[in-house]
């Protein structure tokens, strides 16, 4: 047989029909927020039925508020409404969705496959950009419009064009306090937003395998801000491990009977790829953006660069011509997200917070409640709020400027979210882009700093 891609594979077992350059693919998962009602209001006009309601589940978690834990203080009428009718889609459609009050709600891409709900070789939909997170678990996944939600609530299918195959390779080892955010913002100084447009990147190399599951959640997250239109990485022994007893995992004899399959998932040896990018990880710093796209970043001990199509982005952002980024003083933090939002991410910003006090406003919103309720048991929590964190509920929050969680206008924020573009945490906001640790870091210093030169403590994390 011809050697295949893990994309190839998944591919051949979901298709059901070809019709020229596409091909219709059935869709084993299918998440939904309260954004998506419009898709809800189509299929009504069309007078279609849910077709697969045990296939699809909802969360509330993009206009949430997360001050506290009753939807209707914090959120306006409109608001307040998306999340009741998220509520009324699953009753009259007949699926699961995780409401405000639900212990198991929190951010798609991250209470999804912490139930595990997401199962390598799936074929994964939302309708939102950073679905690319479930890759890390082996899964086909990728964000889908309004109009495919629709589709896919009717029919339980896609019609989907093969994407072109990108083999991003990291090897070597990354350094202390060196993350997966760190290695995703490298990747993207490296190769652009639009390196990886039209592609679907597989990752691999040793050092990929070193990651855990949620740095890998991390990277696939990001792999869209890379122009992608999906990220995965192949299921190894970690994957399993990971995904084994969690509540809607297969049980025995089914768990035992799915191992061959995922194992078989990963790309033949002398499989076609149409691009590959090799890089040493070794060499990944601590990267912070200055500019106003993912792309406009560098590590932290350089200079913002003095190019005249730096120019604007230099303006927006208050800088100038070869300013060090270090230094850089900040007037708020915030820590969470689906990209950086998990309970790893909580345990590295409490190694740097843990003794110390921040000097600006610094706001962590867990992924999900588990995440919250981990914090807790585990310690992690008491550390946050010791330093003066605000230690709040799970929802998007700061990262989309939600419910009064805003960046006031020309203010900067450490953020360990996945977009700096202008406005996106409140108007005229500034936002620089970090991983958790460097997050604490600049909120502990009241400047962005190199994460590398502080003492540490040592955070265990159970899971």
């Amino acid at each position: 047989m011809t050697p295949r891609t893990i994309i190839e594979k998944i591919w051949s077992r979901h298709r059901i029909l070809s019709d020229g350059d596409r091909d219709l693919l059935f869709v084993d998962r299918h998440y939904v927020h309260e954004g998506s009602h419009h898709a809800f209001d189509k299929i009504a006009q069309m007078g279609r039925a849910l077709r697969r309601p045990d296939a699809t589940f909802g969360v509330a978690d993009h206009y949430v508020p997360v001050h506290q834990k009753s939807p209707g203080k914090g959120a306006n009428a409109d608001i307040l409404r998306m999340i009741e009718q998220l509520a009324q889609n699953a009753s009259s459609h007949g699926f699961l969705a995780f409401g405000p009050k639900d212990k198991r709600q929190g951010i798609v891409h991250v209470t999804m496959p912490e139930l595990g709900l997401t199962l390598p070789g799936m074929i994964v939909v939302c309708g939102d950009s950073h679905t690319a997170t479930h890759g890390a678990l082996g899964a086909f996944a990728f964000g889908i419009g309004a109009s495919e939600v629709a589709h896919v609530l009717a029919t339980q299918t896609l019609w989907q064009a093969p994407p072109a195959m990108m083999k991003l390779v990291v090897e070597g080892k990354l350094g202390r306090h060196i993350t997966a955010k760190d290695l995703a913002l490298h990747i993207i100084c490296m190769i652009g937003t639009g390196g990886a447009t039209g592609h679907t990147i597989e990752y691999a190399g040793s050092a990929i395998s070193a990651l855990d599951i949620e740095e890998r959640m991390t990277l696939c997250n990001m792999t869209i801000e890379m122009g992608a239109r999906s990220g995965i990485i192949a299921p190894d022994d970690k994957t399993l491990r990971w995904l084994e007893g969690r509540p809607y995992a297969p049980d025995r004899p089914d768990w035992d009977a799915a191992l061959a399959g995922w194992r078989a998932l990963a790309s033949d040896p002398g499989a076609h790829f149409h691009r590959e990018v090799v890089i040493d990880g070794s060499e990944v710093a601590p990267m912070v953006t200055w500019g106003t796209s993912p792309q406009d970043v560098m590590p932290v001990t350089d200079c913002v660069p003095a190019t005249a199509e730096a120019c604007e982005a230099r303006a927006y952002m208050g800088l100038m011509d070869g300013q060090r980024i270090e230094g850089l003083s900040i007037d708020q933090a915030f820590i969470g997200s689906c990209t950086n939002g998990r309970l790893s991410d909580l345990a590295a910003a409490a190694a740097v917070l843990a003794g110390r006090e921040v000097r600006v406003p610094l706001l962590i919103s867990p992924g999900s409640q588990k995440v919250r309720a981990q914090a807790e048991e585990t310690g992690i929590a008491d550390i946050l709020r010791s330093a003066g964190a605000i230690f709040a509920d799970s929802g998007c929050s700061l990262c989309v400027g939600m419910n009064g969680d805003r960046v006031p206008s020309g203010a900067r924020c450490a953020s360990s979210t996945n977009r700096n573009f202008r406005g996106r945490q409140g108007p005229g906001s500034r936002t620089h882009l970090m991983s958790p640790a460097m997050v604490a870091a600049a909120a502990v210093k009241g400047v962005i700093v190199d994460v590398r030169n502080l003492d540490t403590a040592t955070v265990e994390v159970v899971k």
